[in-house]
């Protein structure tokens, strides 16, 4: 038997030609991954680059699963049954991240000057009742997913500006906060943009302020794997990262900078619909996804800063063990740091 080594192989395949041919990716075979979701605007990053054959490209082939709260994606991560995802930092995503289990590779959603963003919401009948800014919130019930999710992070930081107790109620999925909301069984919410104007729009609920007026700056969601693909895995997580950030990149193009007019955020619209409102015909789909228009980091970058912060409200609140660095929960090898 003969065996040939890379150079022998190129030389008998004859030149340059050779060479590209076994250089290109897309004769390799495609790395087959699950990437965990929630069918929000804010995570067309990923909708963008599989759809546009970005993940193709860096060899992947990628199966998207969805979810409906941070913390059960972070427990998929761990167990393996979802190979990468984007979604807000939780007490469960740093507490397994805490135990070697996942780590947060990059960032993604961010509050940023000058973009529209979170809101703060009442239901209509506690804004009846006389709750017209977060303050008036003092000791009204705070719609949460779970204690120590996202959600109880932003209520918490406004509480403590504002100087003001909440009665944090955990509910678990966004469709039933959704629900509580609008019947009046709790009292406030925060959300992005693409859910709260339109159940504003609705009368159904009343936007009385600005995550960003709490929170500047604000690390929404971050980008994250399992330890192991981490440590052990690294041309393929860079090859999904590589991916992810030209979906983002097309994300803020069409739908911040509007590189393309009216024609680029209508074809933006059209591909993130296939994935978020896909219960709504087009034409009702449309504005909740254009008012969902967020900053998503350019290159994955992430804001450790405010990563440092949310860990340090998970510590006082009991979330997560009190030794818990950043240095466990994010793999700065990855990270592209926002000053």
């Amino acid at each position: 038997m003969i065996k040939l080594n890379r150079r022998k192989t190129l030389a008998l395949m004859g030149g340059a030609a050779a060479a590209t041919a076994l250089a290109t990716p897309a004769l390799a075979m495609k790395k087959k991954v699950k990437v965990g979701a929630l069918r929000f605007t804010s995570h067309s990053g990923s909708f963008i680059a599989f759809e546009r054959g970005y993940f193709d490209e860096a060899g992947l082939d990628v199966e998207f699963e969805f979810f409906q709260a941070a913390q059960p994606m972070a427990v998929a991560i761990a167990s393996g049954d979802v190979d990468y995802a984007v979604t807000a930092m939780s007490g469960g995503l740093v507490s397994l991240a805490q135990k070697g289990a996942v780590k947060v590779i990059g960032g993604a959603l961010s509050e940023e000057d000058g973009i529209d963003g979170q809101k703060f919401l009442v239901s209509d009948a506690a804004f009846q009742a006389g709750v017209k800014t977060p303050k008036d919130l003092d000791g009204k019930k705070f719609a949460v997913t779970q204690a120590g999710s996202s959600f109880h992070y932003m209520g918490s930081k406004m509480a403590e500006a504002e100087g003001i107790e909440l009665s944090f109620t955990p509910l678990q999925k966004v469709g039933a906060i959704i629900g509580a909301m609008k019947s009046g069984q709790v009292d406030g919410w925060s959300i992005v943009p693409h859910i709260a104007k339109p159940l504003a729009g609705s009368g159904a609920v009343h936007i009385i302020g600005n995550v960003s007026d709490y929170l500047p700056n604000y690390q929404v969601t971050t980008v994250f794997t399992s330890a192991d693909k981490a440590a052990n895995e690294r041309a393929l997580t860079e090859s999904f990262l590589a991916g992810f950030s030209r979906g983002v990149d097309d994300y803020a193009a069409a739908m911040i900078d509007k590189t393309g007019g009216d024609e680029g955020v209508n074809q933006m619209v059209d591909l993130i619909h296939k994935y978020v409102y896909v219960d709504r015909p087009r034409e009702k789909a449309a504005p909740s996804i254009i008012n969902g228009t967020m900053r998503l980091n350019k290159g994955a970058a992430l804001n450790l800063a405010s990563i440092e912060d949310q860990l340090t409200w998970f510590k006082s609140e009991g979330h997560v063990k009190d030794d818990v660095t950043v240095d466990m929960v994010v793999d700065q090898s990855y990270v592209n740091i926002i000053s």
